[in-house]
């Protein structure tokens, strides 16, 4: 199975003022860059840790879109940090536009085959990922609320920006609600489905995602697509997900981030 990392993003929310008096000067100086994925975790970058998770899945290859100055991940993988158990390979977005964009860019890359699409700021469950790999079509891991941030250890507000899920009687994706608010998620309950922006997609998803309209922040994103898709009558089935989701997108993510990963080996 192919993956496809989100790797290009700004950065915008790492690279907030925060104290950071508890990073070291590597994790300090990759957070004023934005660098996520490059973040020392221990001895090692962030990304080696969703990279071995993935390989963990039954991941085969993986491609990372990045931006046009990609040397630091670069120098990093086409060397000392070259993956033992998955083939990596870069695609470029040129302009960051948006997620649909980023994994419009990787379209090369899929040749025609069924891939997973995931953060690079994100470390997912092995098992989640392997439960997508196992699909016979497009899918994607639903997480409940309650359990999500009890496992991730969020707060109620950061979850009520993730975009919740609503799913027709056989249990497809039929519509997703885009930064609900917390209003939504109290009047959902503890059992309202989340997403974490990680999908098993086919080739009609770069259809979508070349198509979609821009949206309200000016960027063309993921979520949209996929309900772009839905509508032409693509049908994503959803997997019941378990276990905590590390998210690496704040500077106060780094310490928690850190201690969950303590004594964890890396093996991409």
């Amino acid at each position: 199975m192919k993956a496809v990392l989100l790797a290009r993003g700004l950065g915008t929310r790492m690279k907030a003022h925060a104290d950071t008096a508890g990073l070291t000067p590597a994790q300090a100086a990759a957070a004023a860059a934005g660098a996520k994925g490059m973040m020392p975790i221990g001895t090692r970058p962030f990304l080696d840790f969703v990279l071995s998770a993935l390989a963990d899945a039954g991941g085969t290859e993986a491609c990372l879109i990045v931006a046009p100055d990609h040397a630091a991940i670069r120098g990093y993988y086409d060397g000392p940090g070259r993956p033992a158990r998955l083939r990596l390979g870069y695609a470029v977005q040129d302009v960051a536009n948006g997620t649909a964009r980023a994994v419009q860019a990787a379209e090369a890359f899929a040749g025609g085959d069924p891939f997973l699409v995931l953060n690079a700021d994100n470390l997912y469950p092995a098992p989640v990922l392997a439960s997508l790999i196992a699909l016979d079509g497009p899918g994607f891991p639903a997480y409940r609320r309650a359990a999500l941030e009890r496992d991730s250890g969020f707060p109620p507000d950061r979850v009520a920006g993730f975009a919740a899920l609503e799913l027709d009687a056989g249990g497809f994706l039929r519509r997703i609600v885009e930064k609900p608010g917390r209003a939504y998620y109290d009047a959902a309950g503890p059992e309202a489905l989340v997403s974490m922006n990680v999908w098993r997609f086919d080739h009609r998803s770069f259809a979508a995602c070349r198509d979609v309209a821009v949206s309200a922040r000016g960027e063309y994103e993921l979520p949209e697509a996929v309900g772009l898709a839905v509508s032409r009558g693509v049908r994503f089935r959803a997997v019941p997900a378990a276990g905590g989701v590390l998210d690496l997108s704040r500077q106060s993510d780094i310490a928690l981030v850190a201690a969950r990963l303590a004594g964890q080996e890396a093996r991409p």
